[in-house]
């Protein structure tokens, strides 16, 4: 099934620029509830991640499938058990209510959307943040690589695809990919750009020929929307962070709880490196 993704419930909760915003500051107005859409554009220059948490039982598991496929997975902090604090990333931050919107997930099937998740915290949870493009794009369009699902106001598209992860415990599957249309220069440039994001994806997995990693149609993405090519234009893939949740529906654990996509963890973490 398709990750769900929720409309905020507040059109300006903001009365300051978000881009430039320091991330507690952010955060603070998703502790209070006040705010459920997207994270895309805010805190400029912090990481910001994808959330998994996961019963302590399937916590090892799930590490080492990270460890073991850090571009779709590039893990960036991790709780202690039964702590909700992530105090490696960050000043304050409470995991279970600094998210504008979570996902909770029974066997493996989407059961709904909530802006806070301390009712279902438990004394063996842990808690996972991965690396997510957001970060990266903000280079990208400094750099004036366009980036055509914002131009057109969608969400990028997602696939996925043929490349084998390499398996751990319950987890395991195919690698998902977000897709972004750009020239070929233009692919080049971002390659060289993302490659200092390596806790946020990094360098692209594939340009061109979607066929070759097991994409039929471009126009059909499994997550996201469609988007629209020009003149010119080749498909370059990323490694996405949809990959660890899709891994985790299809292990169909009892109780998962994760961000809605688009939805991110904002932390104090500078997103590049160099």
């Amino acid at each position: 099934m398709a990750l769900e993704q929720i409309d905020g419930v507040s059109d300006s909760p903001f009365p300051f620029d978000i881009a430039t915003a320091a991330p507690s500051k952010l955060r603070a107005i998703f502790r209070s509830g006040a705010y459920r859409g997207t994270t895309a554009n805010m805190a400029n220059g912090h990481t910001q991640g994808n959330l998994a948490v996961l019963p302590a039982s399937h916590a090892l598991d799930f590490a080492r499938f990270c460890q073991r496929n850090p571009k779709p997975c590039p893990l960036v902090g991790m709780s202690d058990t039964g702590d909700p604090m992530m105090w490696t990333l960050g000043e304050d931050i409470d995991i279970r209510t600094d998210i504008p919107s979570y996902n909770i997930y029974r066997d493996g099937v989407f059961e709904s959307s909530v802006s806070n998740i301390s009712e279902f915290w438990e004394e063996d949870s842990v808690a996972f943040v991965l690396g997510c493009s957001f970060s990266f794009e903000e280079a990208l369009m400094q750099a004036r690589i366009p980036m055509r699902h914002m131009e057109i106001n969608r969400t990028v598209p997602m696939y996925k695809t043929s490349i084998d992860l390499v398996p751990s415990g319950a987890f395991g599957g195919g690698m998902v990919v977000s897709m972004r249309p750009m020239s070929m220069e233009q692919a080049i440039q971002a390659s060289a750009i993302t490659a200092r994001f390596p806790h946020t994806h990094g360098m692209p997995v594939h340009i061109g020929d979607p066929a070759a990693i097991g994409i039929k149609d471009l126009n059909t993405p499994d997550w996201g929307d469609p988007t629209e090519f020009r003149n010119g234009e080749v498909p370059v893939f990323w490694a996405c962070g949809v990959t660890p949740q899709n891994a985790i529906q299809q292990a169909g654990l009892p109780l998962v709880l994760t961000h809605t996509p688009g939805s991110m963890l904002i932390t104090d973490i500078p997103s590049a490196i160099g």
